[in-house]
């Protein structure tokens, strides 16, 4: 089955999305210093070899999932950490954020346990290029941001907070919306928006069944896609497909009375 939470191999998901994946490791490893680096959200671990020759740990809530990776892993959630404080050199989290309904407490753990001069990187979809801009679409997500407001939730930890994007080849783009106009004739049966009254695990299911239906569909053009066909920029975030938070310098935590 495919899901909207999991990407695990290129064969078991949309080509496009798993290179989408892989490239965020890769263009983000330009930022990580040399010390060990924390993968928060890790999942299968597909790309973690693309920080080598880094030595990184990898955290997932799903034990099932940590099975077999070649590396330190251990279960937890990233929202509490069972590490001390300033004890990586690096954080990373990909396509992990948006996936609690409180991400500004894994933001404060990858701040707490980053060491003096570390680097935290956080890549999460920019609610601008999928789904629709006034409705959260993948039932797996709990928020979804635009540029300005990741940079503001980061900037409440971190003194030096620097957004970039990561952008599709025009390739990519035909795919994209080829598939953004199939979602708006599917939404548009749902005349009485009845999708917003089920529960959270219903429309995943739901979700997970239309994923798998349409993917089945074999399409040539999406086997040509690869890494190649993502690219870092800092200009006109508001066309990038992910946001990239690189954050540096913690802040003291922010006290609640």
């Amino acid at each position: 089955m495919i899901t909207g939470e999991r990407v695990v191999t290129a064969a078991g998901g949309w080509g496009p999305t798993w290179q989408r994946h892989v490239a965020a490791y890769q263009l983000c490893a330009q930022f990580l210093g040399p010390e060990v680096v924390l993968d928060l959200g890790c999942g299968v671990g597909h790309s973690f070899e693309l920080l080598a020759p880094r030595r990184t740990v990898g955290v997932d809530i799903d034990p099932e999932v940590l099975v077999g990776q070649e590396r330190e892993t251990v279960s937890a959630d990233m929202r509490a950490l069972p590490f001390g404080d300033a004890t990586f050199g690096s954080v990373l989290a990909v396509q992990s954020l948006e996936h609690v309904p409180d991400p500004e407490r894994v933001r404060d753990e990858a701040a707490r346990v980053l060491a003096p001069g570390g680097c935290a990187v956080f890549v999460t979809p920019n609610r601008l290029t999928f789904g629709r801009v006034d409705e959260i679409i993948d039932p797996y997500h709990y928020i979804e941001y635009d540029a300005d407001q990741l940079q503001a939730l980061m900037s409440e930890r971190f003194r030096d907070v620097a957004l970039y994007g990561i952008f599709g080849s025009e390739r990519v783009l035909a795919l994209l919306d080829e598939q953004a106009r199939l979602l708006e004739k599917v939404l548009a049966l749902d005349r009485l928006g009845l999708r917003h009254r089920l529960p959270r695990r219903a429309r995943q299911r739901l979700y997970d069944l239309g994923l798998t239906l349409t993917r089945r569909r074999s399409d040539p053009r999406t086997d040509l896609i690869t890494v190649q066909d993502y690219s870092l920029g800092s200009d006109r975030l508001t066309e990038a497909l992910d946001l990239v938070a690189v954050c540096r310098s913690p802040l003291p935590p922010i006290s609640v009375e």
